[in-house]
C-alpha cells in the first residue's frame, strides 16, 4: 500500500521491468495521477522499448529500457527470488527512497543493512505501512490464502488447515521451462511442491500472530491451464472457504 499526497507527484523507477510483474506495474503506474515514471531498468533488454517486449503496452508506455538507474522517490524491485538483496548491496540507494520489493527476499526476515522491511499486506500492517521506507510485498499464493484465513485467525479458530490453490502460468515468470509451455499447460493441471511451497512459512508467520492456537497449514499448489489468476479452497474442522485472487 502506498499513501501519496494527492497534490504531490512522486518519481518512480522499476528494477526488472522486463518481467511479467514489472510490465504489469508499468501499466498501473502509467495511469497513476501522482506518479511520474522515470526509468525502466533491465540489463538483458537495455535499449529496447517496453512496448516491443509487450505490444499491449503500445498505447500505455513507450519508454526505453535502460541499465542506468536514476535517483527516484519510489524504487520497485521486480527481480527473481534472492536477486533483490544482491541489487541493493551493489547499488547505492538513498535512505529516504521508498523501496518496495515484489520478490520474496525480505518477507520472512525484513532486516537488511540500514533498512527494516515491513510486510506489505494492508489488512495486517496498515498503520506500519503508512510512512514506511521499506516494504516487502506479499507473495501471490500467500496473499490469496491469508485474505481467506485472516478472519478465522483473528477469532482464534484455526488449527489444522488444508488448502489447495491453482495458479496460472504467468505466476512462474517469463523464463521458459517445461511446465510453462503450451504443450504442458493446455488441457492439463499438475500438482507441484506438495506441502513444501515457499509461501507456507510466510503465511504462518503472519497468521500465528493473530491465532491463539498452533496452526498447521497443509498446502498443495497446482498449475492450471490458464495464464493469470489464482483460485484457492480451504477446509478444516467442518469449515470450508473458497477464495479467488
Amino acid at each position: 500500500m502506498i499513501e501519496i499526497n494527492q497534490k504531490e507527484i512522486k518519481t518512480a523507477g522499476i528494477i526488472g521491468a522486463n518481467g511479467y510483474t514489472g510490465s504489469e506495474l508499468v501499466r498501473l503506474l502509467a495511469f497513476h495521477p501522482n506518479v511520474s515514471l522515470r526509468f525502466l531498468y533491465s540489463r538483458s533488454n537495455s535499449g529496447t522499448k517496453i512496448s516491443d517486449l509487450y505490444p499491449d503496452l503500445a498505447t500505455v508506455c513507450e519508454m526505453v529500457l535502460t541499465d542506468q538507474p536514476e535517483e527516484v522517490d519510489i524504487l520497485f524491485l521486480c527481480l527473481p527470488h534472492k536477486e533483490s538483496q544482491n541489487w541493493l548491496t551493489q547499488n547505492d540507494i538513498k535512505d529516504d527512497t521508498l523501496v518496495i520489493d515484489l520478490g520474496n527476499d525480505f518477507r520472512l526476515d525484513g532486516n537488511f543493512e540500514n533498512r527494516d522491511f515491513i510486510y506489505g499486506l494492508p489488512e495486517i500492517n496498515k498503520k506500519q505501512l503508512s510512512g514506511a521506507k521499506s516494504i516487502a510485498n506479499p507473495g501471490c499464493f500467500a496473499t490469496a490464502i491469508q485474505l481467506a484465513l485472516l478472519p478465522l485467525a483473528q477469532k482464534g479458530l484455526l488449527n489444522e488447515v488444508y488448502t489447495t490453490g491453482i495458479t496460472g502460468s504467468t505466476g512462474a515468470g517469463q523464463s521458459l521451462q517445461a511446465t510453462t509451455h503450451f504443450t504442458w499447460r493446455n488441457d492439463n493441471i499438475s500438482a507441484y511442491k506438495t506441502l513444501t511451497h515457499q509461501h507456507v512459512d510466510e503465511i504462518l508467520q503472519q497468521l500465528v500472530s493473530f491465532n491463539t492456537n498452533e496452526i498447521s497449514l497443509n498446502f498443495v499448489p497446482w498449475r492450471g491451464d490458464f495464464s493469470r489468476g489464482i483460485f484457492t479452497s480451504f477446509h478444516g474442522e467442518n469449515r470450508c472457504r473458497t477464495f479467488r485472487y
